[in-house]
């Protein structure tokens, strides 16, 4: 492991998982992120990711999440989500050299707003919680 995080290389993710494209410029920069049939999602925390003190970076945990919430509230509702709401608790701390997963779930819809809580965690033990709130985009028809 030593060597992934000296380098600044992400090992091949767990069985299953797959790098993920479609998150856009700005997370594609953070990550990379990788995603699962299931809808887990996860990243390898490497320096980078991390704050001065060795801990990964509460920001890009919160970055992390909003993608997990955000790709959980477009599966179940349906539209392009964006995000209205979104609100952390960090709970425990992860390091470089940890494979982070996220998991999220909608639990309750509008027309146009999905309301979504999931989770953050390093071999079970949560990192982090999170709530969100996401307006369902949609085309118009012309």
């Amino acid at each position: 492991m030593a060597d992934n995080l000296s380098a600044e290389t992400t090992p091949e993710p767990p069985a299953g998982f797959l790098r993920s494209s479609e998150r856009g410029a700005f997370s594609n920069h953070n990550g990379p992120y990788f995603h699962h049939a299931d809808g887990t999602q996860a990243f390898f925390a490497l320096k980078r990711h991390c704050n001065s003190i060795g801990l990964l970076h509460g920001g890009m945990l919160s970055a992390f999440l909003d993608g997990v919430l955000a790709s959980a509230a477009g599966r179940s509702g349906g539209g392009t989500p964006v995000t209205v709401h979104l609100s952390i608790d960090f709970l425990d701390m992860g390091r470089a050299g940890d494979w982070v997963m996220g998991e999220a779930s909608l639990t309750r819809a509008t027309s146009d707003l999905a309301f979504v809580e999931g989770r953050a965690h390093v071999g079970g033990r949560s990192l982090a919680r999170a709530t969100g709130v996401f307006k369902l985009m949609r085309r118009r028809a012309r």
